[in-house]
């Protein structure tokens, strides 16, 4: 068994410095990937997120990054590719989530939650294809982080859930339009809990989840590593990351 499957390759992970983000960098990282990570407002996270990883043994880098602009995208983009001198993953993961009722859901707040959730890793993505379709393997990958939100209607989180479900089937156009050079995927993680989670809602979810339990930000990770290691012949596909709730 290959301990080490990507090694030899880099990755560009949005949102890398802290929570979800930084647990898949640093997944990619022992699976032998060099890792940058994008950050927009938690630039001491991603410089230790960044200690972390070159403490595996890994080559690290963080960049600032809005993804909603097109010329930071392009930056970041660039810089990864200089610094590694190759990209052979992008994994989108920056993301808002936010909640409002619907009937007083400002225009402001569903552009904000669309641009970043939706554009972002639209931008991010076809940014990295042409470096993606140059992957020495012939085998570039995209994972995009969606949600249980966008394959089942929360009505608190309208804007949330359409973003997030536009981001599904923007994940299979792409799955469709990248082919055959490179794969496309899509992790959909459910109640995922953090360290700032409410308790009565950590144990709300968990009483719900035919598993008995909440999932991790490593549930998500090993996912994401599923599909950056597994056939890349598996494309298009939203993988529900929720213990059973949405069933």
């Amino acid at each position: 068994m290959n301990l080490q499957p990507l090694l030899g390759k880099s990755a560009l992970v949005t949102g890398g410095a802290r929570r979800v983000g930084r647990t898949i960098a640093l997944a990619l990282a022992r699976a032998g990937a060099d890792v940058a990570l994008t950050w927009r407002t938690s630039q001491s996270d991603a410089v230790k997120a960044v200690r972390e990883i070159e403490r595996l043994g890994q080559s690290a880098l963080a960049v600032e990054c809005d993804v909603r602009s097109e010329a930071s995208v392009r930056a970041a983009v660039a810089t990864t590719v200089e610094y590694f001198g190759r990209l052979d993953l992008l994994v989108n993961n920056a993301a808002i989530f936010d909640a409002s009722p619907l009937e007083s859901l400002s225009t402001e707040r569903w552009d904000a939650v669309f641009e970043t959730n939706t554009r972002g890793p639209f931008l991010m993505a076809r940014e990295a294809l042409p470096h993606l379709r140059a992957s020495e393997t012939g085998q570039g990958r995209i994972v995009n982080i969606g949600s249980l939100g966008g394959m089942k209607p929360w009505a608190g989180h309208a804007h949330y859930c359409a973003s997030k479900a536009a981001l599904h089937m923007l994940t299979q156009s792409m799955a469709k339009g990248f082919a055959p050079e490179v794969s496309v995927n899509c992790v959909a993680p459910g109640w995922i809990e953090q360290p700032d989670s409410e308790v009565w809602q950590a144990a709300h979810f968990a009483l719900k989840t035919p598993m008995q339990r909440n999932g991790s930000a490593e549930d998500v990770a090993q996912a994401v590593l599923f599909f950056a290691t597994g056939p890349h012949f598996v494309t298009g596909q939203i993988l529900a990351v929720d213990g059973g709730l949405g069933l």
